[in-house]
C-alpha cells in the first residue's frame, strides 16, 4: 500500500455517509490491504471529523448563542424540538446511547450524527470524544468482520 492509497482510504473515513462502512470495503476489496491496516487507518480518519465536530459545534454555538440574533432563535427552537421528541431515550440510556447509535453500522448512524447528537444534548466534551470514539472502534470491527467474513464466504462458495 502506498501513501495515496492510505490517504483515500483515510480521507474515506472522513466522509460524513460513508465513514467506516465505505473505507474498509475500499481498503480491502480495491487496494488489497490487511484487514487490520483497513481498521486502523479507518477508525483514524473516522475519528478526526468526531474530535472537530464536537469541539467546533460547541464553540461555534457558544459563540452564537451570546448575541440576539436569527440563527440563535433557530437553534434554540431545534434543541427544543429535538430534546422534546428524544429525550425520554437519552434519559434511558445516557451518554451510552452516542456509543450504540456510532456502533450500529447503518444509515444515518456513525460518528457524525453522534457528534451532532453530543451536541444537542449538551454533553461535555471530553466525556463525548469518549464515548464516540468507543462506538467508532466498535463500527470498525463490526464491519471488518462482516466484510472479510462475507469475502471468505463467496470464496467458499465459489
Amino acid at each position: 500500500m502506498d501513501l495515496t492509497q492510505i490517504a483515500v482510504i483515510f480521507l474515506a473515513a472522513m466522509t460524513p455517509i460513508g465513514e467506516s462502512r465505505l473505507s474498509i470495503p475500499l481498503a480491502i476489496s480495491i487496494y488489497e490491504a490487511p484487514w487490520f491496516w483497513a481498521l486502523g487507518i479507518s477508525i483514524l480518519g473516522n475519528l478526526v471529523p468526531v474530535v472537530v465536530l464536537v469541539i467546533g459545534l460547541n464553540k461555534f454555538s457558544g459563540f452564537i448563542l451570546r448575541f440576539d440574533n436569527p440563527i440563535r432563535d433557530l437553534f434554540n427552537w431545534q434543541w427544543n424540538k429535538i430534546q422534546t421528541k428524544q429525550s425520554d431515550r437519552f434519559r434511558k440510556y445516557g451518554s451510552f446511547l452516542l456509543i450504540i447509535l456510532v456502533a450500529i453500522p447503518l444509515p444515518m448512524t456513525g460518528a457524525w450524527t453522534g457528534a451532532l447528537v453530543s451536541w444537542v444534548f449538551r454533553v461535555p466534551v471530553i466525556k463525548s470524544i469518549i464515548m464516540l470514539s468507543i462506538g467508532v472502534v466498535l463500527a470498525g470491527c463490526l464491519i471488518s468482520f462482516a466484510f472479510v467474513s462475507g469475502v471468505e464466504l463467496l470464496a467458499f462458495l465459489t
